[in-house]
């Protein structure tokens, strides 16, 4: 059961920060299917980071892991910005821009990857080879009976990721920045004539999921993977953002969600390993997050509510 809890957590919480972003791009009405790639481009930057410290700061130095999550929130906010230009300032379709978006970050970090290697260890290969963050337990809270599993064996970037969705939650509900982002997804015209800036709003949105992004995915290639490649472009994105359709654009529930596909994907793991079946089978276990999302979508698609102004250009005109 420790096992499940660790291994659920370790996807989770990553999977949740980018939801996060997804929410955030969303409740300001610009529809994000661009998460994947965000996660992608913001994991290049870290890993980048990260490979270009390690020589000098040492492979198993934790201060190179938290700059790569620094630099990867710097990269994926930068490439956010070009969803971002299409979508306010040019108003695209922002379904299309998600989705060239997306393909345009495998093609640029595959190529600026082997690039990077050939300049750097004469090796033109596609993969940043980072390891394994280092785990620590919570003193106290993992001998808890049942639940201490929660705490046990952690990556320290989990934490980081739950104060943050602390901080942007309350950003959202508490601040006026998140008063004016959630009307901007409603009624952006409202929000103009009480004097905002909706293009404004729209694009400090946008930044702030594709940074979030970033981060779930260096977090993800510190684990998950333990290096950065093409590989990492695994459909998480789009998983984030499933959990915040089923989470209702709201951060509690979608918090919920991403809880469950972590602890499906490690239970089903788990119970491959319990039932010794052969290792081709662990692919059919490690799929039930996406079987569980089509359930979802059946049973609950018709109780969703998105932000009604989303996936609509801001036409100041429009009234």
């Amino acid at each position: 059961m420790t096992k499940v809890f660790t291994d659920g957590l370790s996807f989770a919480i990553p999977l949740l920060i980018m939801a996060v972003g997804a929410i955030y791009s969303e409740k300001s009405g610009v529809t994000n299917l661009a998460i994947e790639g965000f996660q992608g481009f913001g994991a290049f930057v870290g890993a980048l980071a990260a490979v270009l410290l390690m020589p000098v700061m040492g492979n198993g130095s934790q201060a190179v892991i938290y700059i790569a999550i620094a630099a990867a929130a710097v990269g994926g906010g930068v490439y956010a910005c070009l969803h971002a230009l299409l979508c306010i300032q040019f108003k695209a379709n922002q379904v299309i821009s998600g989705v060239v978006v997306n393909i345009l970050a495998v093609a640029l970090t595959t190529f600026f990857t082997s690039a990077a290697n050939s300049a750097i260890m004469g090796n033109a290969s596609n993969k940043f080879v980072l390891g394994v963050s280092k785990r620590f337990s919570v003193p106290g809270l993992s001998k808890i009976p049942w639940f201490g599993g929660l705490f046990k064996n952690m990556y320290p970037f989990e934490l980081i990721i739950i104060v943050l969705v602390v901080f942007f939650s309350y950003l959202m509900y508490k601040t006026k920045y998140g008063m004016w982002l959630r009307a901007c997804g409603e009624n952006p015209q409202a929000v103009d004539a009480a004097g905002g800036d909706v293009v404004k709003t729209r694009w400090i949105a946008v930044i702030i999921s594709g940074a979030l992004s970033g981060i779930g995915g260096i977090c993800f290639a510190y684990s998950i993977l333990a290096n950065f490649s093409p590989a990492i472009y695994m459909g998480y994105g789009y998983l984030a953002i499933a959990a915040m359709i089923f989470g209702n654009w709201n951060i509690g529930t979608t918090t919920l969600v991403c809880l469950i596909f972590g602890f499906a994907k490690s239970g089903g793991y788990q119970l491959c390993l319990a039932l010794k079946l052969p290792g081709t089978y662990s692919d059919l276990f490690l799929m039930l997050p996406y079987v569980l999302t089509m359930l979802l979508l059946i049973f609950f698609s018709k109780r969703n509510h998105p932000p009604k102004a989303a996936g609509e250009a801001w036409d100041a005109g429009k009234r």
